[in-house]
């Protein structure tokens, strides 16, 4: 297999919907559940962070995680679509946009994948266990400082670097390789942008914001489970001391 389609667009851009069509049309496709489910082989993992640590355009050998896939959206291989239109000239790049706009994009993102930066609960589990260490580090330098520029936390910047990012792509892709598209557009433009059959079935339409708290909940419930542990290790060796004392 070799990668025929990159995802340019960012996170929370339909790239869930868009993965699955894609899917369903043939098109093994990797996203950043990919990443999350191969945290027990961590390859894929340790394969992105050594992204992150090199400088843009580095070329690496993409093959190790997308040897299986035709198809790349989302995070974090959105980040580096400018190497792999390198690394696969012919591939056709498929931009994805939120489908009402930047703003509601911002908002999003912000709500959903934004917590490896915002939450204490993740930045405490980065702290104390080697998954949370090397997912942040990766998405820190790949994806927020990177592609993002550092702009999230002011929503105006955030948005405007958006729209940059819209631009970079138009201009860094011939036209008739580019497909700038959003999920409410159903499967005609990207059949046609693809050759293949338009499906009877309807477009997918899956809002993973449910999945992705689920995630968030789980991670916060994992914090305070080893907060309390210490505590009570903590307790433990008082106490003996104490007694030890007296």
């Amino acid at each position: 297999m070799t990668i025929e389609i990159i995802g340019a667009g960012f996170g929370r851009t339909g790239t869930m919907s868009t993965y699955l069509a894609l899917k369903q049309l043939g098109f093994p496709c990797y996203h950043m559940f990919e990443v999350l489910e191969n945290k027990a082989n961590k390859r894929h993992l340790d394969f992105w962070r050594k992204v992150a640590n090199t400088p843009a355009g580095t070329q690496h050998d993409w093959e190790q995680v997308f040897a299986n896939y035709t198809a790349c959206v989302d995070n974090p291989a959105c980040c580096v679509w400018r190497e792999l239109l390198t690394a696969y000239p012919d591939a056709k790049v498929l931009l994805t946009l939120h489908p009402k706009g930047p703003d509601a994009w911002y908002d999003s993102t912000i709500d959903t994948i934004y917590f490896t930066e915002s939450m204490w609960q993740f930045r405490f589990l980065a702290l104390v266990t080697p998954f949370g260490r090397k997912f942040g580090d990766m998405a820190h330098k790949l994806i927020w400082q990177r592609s993002h520029r550092g702009t999230m936390n002011d929503r105006s910047k955030a948005i405007a670097r958006y729209k940059e990012h819209i631009e970079e792509v138009k201009a860094g892709v011939p036209a008739d390789r580019l497909l700038i598209f959003s999920v409410d557009q159903g499967w005609e433009p990207l059949c046609k942008f693809l050759g293949v059959p338009v499906p009877k079935d309807a477009f997918p339409n899956v809002n993973d914001r449910a999945a992705i708290k689920t995630v968030i909940a789980g991670m916060t419930r994992g914090a305070y489970i080893i907060i309390g542990a210490a505590a009570v290790a903590a307790a433990a060796v008082v106490y003996a001391a104490v007694r030890l004392l007296n």
